[in-house]
């Protein structure tokens, strides 16, 4: 029988490296890396996110995580951020979570969270929408993760620096 295989989610306010994270640890432990499906389905929206698409969006990170969970080799994946966001984006946008998210969230675990720090610049990007509201998602990332009695670590840094700090992390909890 396999070992389960350990998932690492990579998770934050936006504009914060967890796209490039998540792939440069994926290369650094030689292994499989879910990408955050949230992007590739607000790229193809037409008209404003409405709590429809954040719950097709919950369907479709899993979908991914799951596929990726199925062809994985190795006892290790990495996570470009969970479904999480999904509740965060609905309660700040909507001013609710749908239902299914909800029941799901105590269930999808995850061994280990690296919650990328906001102290990297503002990139612009059309899919993102609040430059000015990092410091209070930080604070919500927190409460999330807390509230999940979620293993996490903050991961800050510059350049080098930041992969750095996130591959220590990582084989800190490894060993």
């Amino acid at each position: 029988m396999s070992k389960p295989i350990k998932k690492i989610a990579i998770v934050g306010p936006e504009s914060t490296g967890k796209s490039t994270i998540t792939q440069q640890l994926a290369k650094h432990f030689n292994t499989l890396w879910v990408p955050e499906y949230a992007r590739y389905y607000c790229a193809a929206l037409t008209e404003s996110c409405n709590l429809q698409d954040e719950v097709n969006m919950f369907h479709g990170q899993l979908a991914l995580e799951d596929s990726i969970l199925a062809i994985a080799e190795k006892d290790l994946i990495f996570c470009d951020t969970t479904f999480i966001t999904v509740k965060i984006w609905s309660d700040e946008v909507f001013g609710e979570t749908p239902q299914i998210v909800l029941d799901a969230l105590p269930k999808y675990n995850y061994d280990l969270y690296l919650l990328m720090d906001i102290d990297l610049p503002w990139q612009e990007d059309p899919l993102r929408d609040f430059p000015h509201k990092r410091e209070h998602f930080m604070q919500v990332w927190h409460q999330e993760l807390k509230a999940l009695n979620a293993l996490y670590v903050k991961v800050g840094g510059q350049g080098e620096e930041r992969i750095s700090n996130a591959i220590t992390a990582v084989q800190s909890f490894l060993v």
